[in-house]
Order: C-alpha cells, then structure tokens, then sequence
C-alpha cells in the first residue's frame, strides 16, 4: 500500500511529524508537504510562477506552494506511481462545520478525491499541539479501518479530533457538517507610515451543533468523521432557475 501524506502548516510542522511516524507499518510513506504554513489556502492552485520541489534531510519533498500544489505535483509528475490513500495533516487546529471550505488540509485530501484516490484529512480541534500522540493513535486507527475494510466510491473523510487525553475520548462518531454564525469583524490596524491594513477577523460562533455534527461530537469528547463530496449543484434550485432561462430571443 502507497500513502501520500501531506498537510498545510507546512513540512516542519510536529502534526504531520505525528502522522507519519503514526503510520509506519501501513505501507510506504511518501510527504510532500509545503515549504511554509499555507492555513487557509483552500483549493488553490499556483499558476503565475513556477514551483520547485525539494528534499529534506528526513526525507519529505517540499514545495514552495499550495497544499493542493504538493499533491497535485505528486500526482501528475513527481511519483512514478499511484498512491492508494492520500492523508493530510495532522493539522493544528479545528476544520468543522463552513470551515472546511478553507481548510488547506481538507483541500490537500481534496486534490487526491478530484483524483479518484480515497482520502482523509485529520485535523486536532485545539491549537498548540496539546494531546497530539492522541490523535496520532486516532489517525493510524482509522488509517488501519480504511485498509481493512475500504469505503466503496469515492471516499473522502474529514477527521476531527478532540484534543484530549487519549483516554478521555470516548468514540469514533460519523457525523455532518455543523454550522457557524458568520465571522467577527476584520481587525484594522496600520503600518507604520499610517496606512489601513486589515486582518480576517475570528470566527463566528457555533449555530448548528445538534448531535449528528462535527461540532456536537466534539463536545461530547468524540472523534467526527464527516465524509464529504464536492457535487456543489444545488438540485433543489435547477426547476426555479429553468423558469427564466431558455433560448435568447434576437432582433433582427
């Protein structure tokens, strides 16, 4: 079994440290990860430049790019094989509920789905890598239930883990998708020659935590996984849109 492992607080960072070395066993590993922390970065892909790969002393490659670069090089030209999972992260911190929409480690698990290649993104919900070993052993645990017993389709699975003792975790859940409330205000601020700068404000609070969620499952001390697809069509509304598009009516 080939794993292609990679995250998006870059390859230094102890959470995918924790994920590889949590793996070892499962197969042959390959990170590549990128250079610096891409938080945030969502599915984006570098087009105005070229990228460059290099090797670590450890043997991770990193890219002076996105997650979803690592693992879109990885797969159309740095490997000269097919993976059969690709796992991202551990990341430092939540990707719950409309989060996920900006996950760099959701999207680098995304690029392998795009890809036809089942994935999973594990995300540790607090920051600061507190009760990392924890959710290192989650990891390879669920990593173990893939190999042992494959989803059938394409398999993508977000991964949330409480940042607790090991020992205080009391499931592993399925769960949907929460919801927040919309985000803080941005923070203004000002460079030192008096012009307005602006940083992205925190995040909303929580508006939709019921049970079934990532966000009730975290609560309660339990391990989210939320399988995700990315069909963005929004069937409910294809009759209402048909009822005022059709053939353009030209004047002579």
């Amino acid at each position: 079994m080939h794993i292609l492992v990679s995250n998006d607080d870059g390859y230094t960072a102890p959470g995918l440290e924790a994920l590889v070395q949590a793996l070892q066993g499962l197969g042959e590993l390959t990170v590549v990860a990128p250079e610096t922390n891409c938080s945030g970065a969502s599915n984006s892909l570098t087009l105005n430049r070229p990228m460059s790969v290099r090797k670590a002393n450890n043997g991770f490659y990193y890219v002076n790019g996105t997650p979803s670069d690592c693992v879109h090089i990885a797969l159309t030209g740095l490997l000269d094989f097919r993976p059969d999972l690709v796992v991202s992260g551990i990341n430092n911190g939540a990707n719950m509920g409309e989060d996920t929409l900006y996950s760099g480690t959701v999207a680098a698990a995304t690029e392998g789905y795009l890809f036809g290649i089942p994935a999973i993104a594990f995300s540790l919900t607090e920051k600061g890598w507190d009760h990392l070993d924890g959710a290192a052993k989650i990891a390879r645990k669920i990593v173990e239930r893939h190999k042992q017993n494959p989803l059938t389709g394409y398999t993508l699975l977000n991964v949330n883990i409480p940042s607790v003792p090991y020992e205080a975790i009391q499931e592993i859940r399925v769960t949907r998708l929460g919801k927040r409330h919309p985000s803080e205000p941005v923070v203004k601020s000002s460079t030192p020659y008096g012009e307005p700068v602006y940083w992205i404000g925190p995040v909303g609070r929580v508006s939709d935590s019921a049970q079934d969620t990532d966000f009730g499952a975290i609560e309660q001390n339990a391990v989210s996984v939320t399988p995700l697809r990315f069909d963005l069509t929004h069937y409910e509304q294809l009759d209402q849109v048909r009822n005022w598009t059709g053939p353009l009516c030209v004047s002579p």
